[in-house]
């Protein structure tokens, strides 16, 4: 895509401070990062959301986040990848996070807020889920 930052960083076009890069992958500095050593995982094949990856191209991204980790010395992390922009996304493109979380105030911040459920319409929901599966 002509207008994604991703693509042109893939393209060199943009300067970042590259991490890994390989046929199909590409790692590099978060920069307005939420602690030290957050990093970006990419795929380079263009798509918005991971349903538009092929499955190919995302066989590197959790062994390079692992490499990240180790290579940080990130002793908590936290691994974020969000679809759409109701669900918090800001590039159009797919990306992973690596955030180490050194301490309360540094890394994500999460907010959880579970509900309560009916067994049997989880029942339902899990049947009609694993048919489509």
């Amino acid at each position: 895509m002509a207008a994604c930052i991703f693509c042109k960083i893939i393209k060199g076009e943009i300067p970042c401070f590259k991490l890994f890069e390989s046929e199909k992958t590409l790692a590099f500095l978060d920069i307005q990062p939420l602690s030290k050593g957050h990093a970006l995982v990419i795929p380079k094949h263009h798509g918005e959301k991971l349903t538009d990856i092929p499955d190919d191209h995302l066989g590197e991204i959790l062994p390079v986040v692992k490499k990240l980790a180790v290579a940080t010395g990130a002793n908590e992390w936290n691994l974020l990848q969000n679809n759409g922009k109701g669900a918090h996304q800001e590039v159009g493109h797919v990306h992973f996070h690596m955030i180490p979380k050194p301490n309360p105030e540094q890394g994500l911040g999460i907010r959880w807020p579970q509900q309560e459920t009916d067994m049997d319409k989880l029942k339902a929901l899990f049947e009609e889920i694993k048919g489509k599966i």
